[in-house]
């Protein structure tokens, strides 16, 4: 035993001069964001083994589904399922693709790290934001889920860095390149993200007015991609269209909630079009939760029918609108209530289990749409130690307890936070520009108060990692604190040498 660990120290021991080699080629601006990156990666990776290949949800397996199949609809991120598609070609699973996600992630947060630094946030609170984020369960295990919103968050991030470092009127063209970058996956990663990365580009532009053609340039160009890939490009390579009643959707649930709390508003016509695609019990049930889309969707509600009549839907819908605006309101803003208000109860947040069912959500049930698919192994978790799998679970499910809901998990409390740490900021210096730090923020929140089908978790995600990026900026130092031309990872030490040396004491008794 001891030749084996003298004969492992000596083939260790070379490396650690190898290692301090490298980090001393690392710029020392640099070093902290690199640190900081690794570390992130480090634990991710944790995360990542305690749910090899990575966290799954019912949207996993109908990606699956649809990559393997030839069903490929456009009802999800297509860019997110070409992701799919290509790890289980290449590598027959999705721990390839989870794993890049973790490399994403961290880069992301070593990158927003460095923006912290240039904003002068000291070092230890820069670094400890983006360690929080990934040892919370909440926020460090989103990052190995295999969703579409696991890429809009990391998307989401990386324009945070780009912000924080533009903020800082720091002009290198690498910052906007990386701010067009993440646009482009907010603009790919969620089919609903237009109005996102529009209002982050208004906000944007109040923050740097004179940088407009360039604020133009990296939400403008992003958001034509996408309308050019879902409306163009897309259909002409045989990508299925949503159907019309889950474009609609919203429309439906709207007319199920006002006809549930004031059916005297409704026309005969109305209820005779209504009837012929629900029974109006159906109709009623499905209104009584204003949160949710699916219950009213689901069985005996006739989809083809609603397809079929829909434009005697939306004369239904436009109708109520008219009589009971209040109504309508209501709805929509109880349906995106995530995106605005604190929850009530348990049931205003789903959040995913950390588990997968045997029956992989319904899919390989016998006669299920996957029941003989080569890929179901693919879709289970598979951890390589028995013991890290159930601290991992342990630790998500404590993460879970309903109390701790409101801080961990909710999206709306920390888009409020942002915004007053960066109102903050603002009055405390005169820095315009750092008003940018909340535009990603805000363009999250927007979206998803403008269309959200249920109040899941992983819609208002990216916010809640964005607040906890955002927390060190209550420590960002007045400009007044500087020296004239100093670096903020050098302030500290020429600080010190510009302090006067203090007399030496009189006596050991003063000492």
């Amino acid at each position: 035993m001891t030749t084996i660990s003298r004969f492992t120290g000596a083939r260790f021991l070379p490396m650690v001069p190898a290692l301090r080699r490298a980090a001393d080629r690392v710029p020392e601006r640099a070093r902290l964001p690199v640190a900081v990156g690794l570390l992130c990666e480090a634990v991710l990776l944790l995360w990542w083994l305690a749910f090899y290949p990575g966290l799954m949800s019912f949207d996993t397996v109908t990606y699956v589904w649809q990559v393997t199949t030839g069903h490929w609809r456009s009802d999800h991120s297509v860019a997110y399922d070409v992701l799919v598609w290509l790890s289980l070609q290449i590598t027959g699973g999705l721990a390839a693709l989870t794993f890049l996600q973790t490399v994403a992630l961290a880069a992301s947060l070593g990158y927003v790290c460095h923006g912290l630094r240039a904003l002068g946030v000291r070092g230890r609170w820069a670094a400890a934001a983006p360690l929080a984020v990934v040892l919370v369960p909440s926020t460090g295990t989103f990052g190995i889920f295999v969703w579409k919103d696991s890429a809009y968050a990391i998307a989401a991030v990386l324009a945070f860095g780009a912000c924080a470092h533009l903020a800082a009127r720091q002009r290198p063209l690498l910052h906007w390149w990386l701010l067009a970058a993440a646009m482009t996956g907010l603009s790919v990663f969620r089919n609903n993200s237009y109005p996102a990365v529009a209002v982050a580009g208004l906000v944007l532009l109040a923050a740097m007015p004179r940088r407009w053609r360039r604020i133009a340039a990296a939400t403008l160009v992003p958001t034509a991609l996408a309308l050019a890939l879902n409306f163009g490009v897309y259909p002409a390579i045989g990508v299925q269209k949503p159907s019309t009643s889950s474009y609609y959707a919203f429309n439906y649930a709207d007319i199920s909630v006002a006809y549930h709390r004031a059916p005297q508003t409704f026309r005969r016509s109305d209820l005779a079009v209504m009837s012929q695609v629900a029974p109006l019990a159906h109709w009623s049930a499905g209104g009584s939760n204003c949160s949710w889309v699916d219950p009213l969707m689901a069985p005996p509600f006739d989809r083809p029918a609603a397809e079929r009549l829909n434009g005697k839907l939306l004369d239904t819908w436009g109708h109520v609108l008219a009589k009971r605006p209040d109504l309508m309101l209501s709805a929509h803003l109880c349906r995106g209530r995530i995106a605005w208000a604190l929850p009530r109860n348990d049931s205003d947040i789903f959040i995913q289990p950390p588990v997968v069912p045997a029956d992989r959500f319904g899919y390989s049930r016998p006669g299920g749409l996957m029941d003989h698919s080569r890929f179901l192994p693919a879709l289970r978790t598979d951890p390589p130690s028995d013991g890290l799998h159930s601290a991992g679970v342990w630790a998500y499910t404590a993460a879970r307890t309903p109390e701790l809901t409101w801080f961990l998990w909710t999206g709306s409390l920390w888009c409020w936070a942002t915004y007053l740490i960066v109102l903050r900021m603002m009055r405390r210096r005169p820095l315009r520009s750092a008003l940018a730090l909340a535009a990603t923020t805000a363009g999250l929140q927007v979206a998803v108060l403008v269309a959200t089908p249920a109040g899941l978790f992983r819609y208002m995600a990216a916010p809640v990692l964005l607040g906890f990026l955002a927390l060190p900026l209550l420590t960002a130092a007045h400009p007044a604190d500087r020296l004239p031309g100093a670096d903020p990872a050098r302030r500290g030490r020429a600080r010190a040498a510009a302090r006067p040396q203090s007399a030496p004491p009189r006596s050991g008794a003063a000492a």
